[in-house]
């Protein structure tokens, strides 16, 4: 970043531990300087342009969509730039889930992250190498680049999608998603390892079911001061590469045609010199929806005018012909410019070339079959250590950690549940899940463990695992033929024909492709032999570890499942994101009942064989599992089937993929209440990606654990913090309300009311917050003027001491209470940092803010270091919720405004 000397200057003074005031000039930040090209960008720019002139207009503008063709006459091979990777790779092997981004947020660990997304782009490389080897390229899950992370600001607790974000925090925001952005992309940009995109570009964040048509009204000071920050520092600081831009309209104008975001702001004021690709339909709706555009072809121009280079378009999903035909006719109408469409595919064609993608600039990375880097131990152990981090002890009267030998009865419906643990944007091949009672078994191999099973819920739906399944050869697993159709199905469908064409095909009668699968998962991409549309037949034996009544059946859509012979559940007329459908049924203990599942595999294709134990008497099965116990453990809270993006379903509580409530599921409030009746202590473990309302529980439990949705190993994680092998230092991203009565209506996104920054109520748990097995302490602050000038900033510095029996880890936060001056937040995180300690051992740690750490945001969307009284605050929260937390003043005399 460029620097340059004021004509005026501020005067800092710094109160060092309560003593004298020392004053220094404070100049004010440029905005980001270009970045200049390194040898790797210009190379790659002018080896682009030389592709692209060897184009015609028509394979110019095909490689405008998601899915750009190859072009054998140029050698170059086909490619999809929808990949997502959120926490954990999806694609066609089994690859490593991490916790939710939400649950990464509450490690409050920038290192720890950036070790998880470098982990995500080993996986989503060798996912790439593999679709090489069995000729899969162009198909979604096998490029270089990632749709990640999401940055959006999760403002309001309904937001379904507030899980895939790193919460409610701008400045915490940003740092993570910084530390997310290098560890994909590696330490050159230039040469990345995989391509972020950070999403959704800008001001985005519900309801889900107004979002393609949704008009966003955002005051200059909010954009600044809540939706900016967190990209602003993906791009200026973490080099990310790519920037997706999101559905809604900002103030009147798409946010994929927005010349206030991608001119003004993206490619003006940060400079970015990466390409945009367009959220899936955001710029069909700029036409379809927002009536913004008249036309397909006027919305296409406008979006490329504005900056986007790459459109995603859902239509790629079912091989839909003619997706460019609204660039050809934007261009014969001269509405864009053959310059245009050049500038784009330059960016895009600049972007394969360093990423590794074509070769030129760096060597096509390949490796011998079978890929080998996915889901190792390695990744399995970050895994695990990163759910470990993520949870939150919220309260803790003293009874955790659990003692050995205890008597521990597990309720609830999710203790025994494993796809809660994967939440949203996760593959179904991952490893195996490890619920809170598989991992309460292992982490306390003494303890005498009973499991009271819950009653039929809308939460039900995982996955029937590996070991519950047998082939006809008495093999773990299902026999899987794949059937390859009659007739090669055309590449293209002609637009409205696809459901027709796929309920035709015919398939062959024998199957090329036989062999033991583990589950109910196609991995049909990873087997060269079998075509993209084709049929799998799944046939063996369900054998249930446990008499008692099941709920069975099918999740997903485009399957069938007989058993015994007979039709059980059929999901030929299933949509997108409905809830599993399920029946009652009888299983008995080690009985095999033969099963088959049939699916066609097309576009958005996908079947799941899903069951859950349920209780015929739930109230009695509690009763009994009390009476055998010490301590109740209750695995309660929500799914990413319930929280969800543009979800169908509709249950009490939730609608559209957004929550209508805080309060848990009824019949999961009414458990608690129950088991608290009776008389044993309760421990209440919560999964979910929102804040929900926990004042019962506050009031009643004796102890609270947030688990998030921890991953894989996330049931293990959570058995390591309740038996005292791992010591909880997770903090709150978000701010835990009593009620939606206690915030704005859900479609306002001003700030005013929202968030602990501006939000002026009592909170259940405030941002923040978590406790610890052990205990710190903190010396009195010190501020003082960085060497060499104010104008490099502020040094804060104090001393925290483990003054409890067991080593844990600290999360020193800084606040900063800025002066009484129009715009600025009663409070807002500046700094924080992870410290481990053993008992009685004391560290020093020290902040450098920076003046845009000083800053605020004036009401016009100026941002500024105010002049006057400020206050910092170190501690282990905010200051004043009952934290350890030391503070000092200081003030600024002259007000310094800062670059946007």
């Amino acid at each position: 970043m460029g620097r340059r000397k004021m004509r005026y200057g501020l005067v800092l003074g710094a109160c060092l531990a309560g003593s004298m005031v020392v004053t220094t000039a404070l100049s004010a930040p440029l905005a980001p300087a270009k970045p200049e090209a390194s040898a790797a960008r210009a190379k790659a720019e002018r080896l682009a342009a030389e592709l692209v002139g060897k184009m015609t207009t028509e394979e110019k503008l095909d490689q405008l969509l998601n899915t750009a063709p190859a072009i054998s006459r140029l050698g170059i091979p086909a490619y999809n730039w929808w990949t997502e990777s959120l926490h954990g790779a999806l694609g066609t092997l089994p690859t490593t889930n991490f916790p939710e981004p939400i649950g990464l947020a509450a490690s409050f660990d920038t290192a720890l992250v950036q070790d998880v997304a470098t982990a995500i782009s080993t996986e989503v490389r060798d996912l790439h190498i593999l679709s090489r080897q069995t000729g899969r390229m162009g198909r979604i899950g096998t490029g270089l680049d990632t749709w990640s992370p999401n940055i959006n600001i999760f403002r309001d607790p309904r937001w379904g999608r507030g899980q895939e974000t790193y919460g409610e925090d701008p400045f915490l925001t940003a740092r993570i998603g910084v530390a997310f952005v290098q560890g994909v992309q590696g330490p050159d940009p230039d040469l990345p390892r995989v391509i972020a995109t950070p999403k959704h570009f800008a001001v985005h964040s519900g309801p889900e079911s107004t979002r393609h048509g949704a008009n966003v009204f955002v005051s200059r000071h909010d954009l600044e001061d809540t939706y900016l920050p967190a990209f602003r520092a993906a791009i200026t600081d973490g080099q990310a590469g790519s920037v997706m831009c999101a559905y809604n309209r900002i103030d009147g104008q798409p946010a994929c045609a927005s010349d206030l975001l991608l001119k003004d702001h993206l490619r003006g004021a940060w400079k970015f010199n990466g390409y945009v690709v367009s959220d899936c339909d955001a710029v069909k709706d700029i036409a379809d929806n927002h009536k913004y555009s008249p036309d397909a072809a006027t919305a296409v121009a406008a979006a490329m005018r504005a900056g986007v280079d790459n459109e995603c378009n859902g239509a790629t999903l079912t091989d839909t012909a003619g997706l460019a035909r609204p660039y050809a006719e934007a261009l014969r109408r001269g509405l864009i410019t053959q310059t245009d469409v050049d500038q784009a595919l330059v960016r895009l064609y600049s972007a394969r070339l360093r990423v590794g993608d074509l070769p030129g600039v760096r060597a096509i990375e390949t490796r011998p079959a079978p890929v080998t880097s996915v889901m190792t131990p390695q990744h399995e152990a970050l895994a695990l250590a990163a759910s470990e981090k993520s949870l939150v002890l919220l309260k803790n009267d003293g009874l955790l950690p659990l003692k050995p030998g205890l008597r521990i009865a597990v309720i609830g419906p999710l203790a025994d549940a494993t796809r809660v643990l994967r939440g949203n944007y996760s593959s179904a091949l991952s490893a195996p899940p490890i619920s809170v009672l598989d991992g309460l078994r292992r982490a306390m191999p003494s303890a005498k463990i009973v499991h009271a099973p819950f009653g039929a819920s809308f939460t039900d739906g995982d996955r029937v695992p590996s070991t519950a399944l047998v082939a006809p050869d008495g093999k773990p697993g299902l026999l899987t033929r794949y059937y390859n159709t009659v007739e090669p199905p055309p590449t293209r469908f002609q637009p409205g024909t696809f459901g027709e064409a796929v309920a035709k095909m015919r398939y062959q009668e024998k199957p090329v492709v036989t062999r033991v699968e583990p589950d109910i998962a196609s991995r049909s991409l990873d087997l060269a032999a079998v075509s993209d549309h084709h049929r799998v037949v799944w046939t063996g034996f369900l054998v249930p570890p446990e008499s008692g009544t099941y709920r069975l059946g099918l999740g997903g859509f485009n399957g069938e499942l007989k058993l015994d012979g007979k039709p059980f559940a059929d999901l030929r007329k299933a949509g997108w994101a409905s809830l599993p459908t399920l029946k009652n049924i009888r299983l008995e203990k080690g009985h095999r009942y033969p099963i088959e599942i049939v699916s066609e595999s097309h576009a958005l294709s996908g079947v799941n064989l899903i069951w859950k134990r349920v209780a015929d008497d739930a109230a009695a099965e509690l009763k009994k599992a009390a009476a055998q116990a010490d301590v109740l453990v209750a695995v309660v809270g929500l799914t990413s089937d319930l929280e969800a993006e543009e979800s169908p379903v509709e249950v009490p509580g939730f609608k559209g993929g957004d929550k209508t409530t805080l309060d848990l599921p009824p019949d999961q409030q009414k458990l608690l209440e129950q088991a608290k009746a009776l008389g044993k202590p309760l421990v209440v473990v919560t999964m979910n990606g929102s804040p929900v309302n926990l004042a019962w529980a506050k009031a009643n439990a004796s102890a609270i654990v947030e688990a998030w949705y921890p991953g894989q190993s996330g049931g293990l994680a959570v058995a390591n913090v309740l038996s005292g092998k791992t010591n909880p230092s997770g903090r709150l991203p978000l701010t835990f309300y009593r009620s939606i009565d206690d915030l704005p209506p859900f479609g306002d996104y001003a700030m005013a009311g929202r968030t602990y920054r501006y939000f002026t109520g009592e909170p259940v748990y405030p941002f923040g917050f978590g406790l610890s097995y052990t205990r710190y302490d903190y010396a009195p602050v010190t501020v003082e003027p960085l060497p060499g000038g104010a104008d490099h900033g502020v040094r804060v510095t104090t001393t925290v001491r483990n003054v409890g029996a067991r080593p844990g880890e600290e999360v020193a936060q800084l606040y900063l209470n800025f002066p009484d001056t129009p715009g600025a937040p009663r409070v807002a995180l500046r700094g924080f940092q992870r410290v481990t300690l053993k008992p009685g051992e004391a560290r020093k740690v020290t902040f450098t803010l920076s003046p845009r750490d000083l800053s605020s945001v004036t009401p016009d969307g100026d941002r500024r270091v105010a002049a006057g009284a400020y206050r910092v605050s170190v501690g282990s929260g905010q200051p004043g919720t009952g934290v350890p937390s030391q503070s000092a003043p200081f003030s600024i005399e002259t007000a310094v405004a800062l670059a946007k």
